[in-house]
């Protein structure tokens, strides 16, 4: 797959997982100093790992939502614990993604990561 390609596909699966309203946002911030970034992701993480056919984007999800939280990536983690309700978890699985974070990662990421969920899922709750 050239180049091009693999934007096209990176950018259907960004919107896909974040929604349009992140990706438009990241888009349209780019300036000459972070174009290149936003192009890498868009091909890289997007176009090839997210879009790899060995996980699905649940399990992809479950992995990033682990990760992010254990890494204290607390802005990244938000926008990825609604990416993991776009991608069909529920809140009961992002709940036991973080139990399970609290005893490999320690209790005080997992801490600010329900912190941070809660804040993300009581304001997705349907009105």
């Amino acid at each position: 797959m050239d180049d091009e390609s693999r934007y096209a596909q990176g950018i259907a699966v960004r919107r896909e997982v974040l929604g349009d309203g992140y990706v438009d946002r990241a888009l349209g911030n780019r300036d000459g100093f972070t174009a290149e970034f936003q192009d890498l992701l868009t091909r890289y993480a997007w176009g090839e790992i997210w879009s790899r056919p060995g996980l699905d984007r649940r399990t992809r999800s479950v992995i990033t939502l682990s990760v992010l939280a254990t890494l204290r990536y607390e802005q990244e983690f938000c926008t990825h614990v609604e990416a993991a309700l776009r991608n069909g978890l529920s809140r009961e699985e992002i709940r036991e993604v973080l139990l399970q974070v609290a005893v490999y990662a320690g209790v005080p990421a997992a801490n600010r990561a329900f912190e941070l969920a809660a804040r993300v899922l009581n304001d997705a709750a349907p009105a």
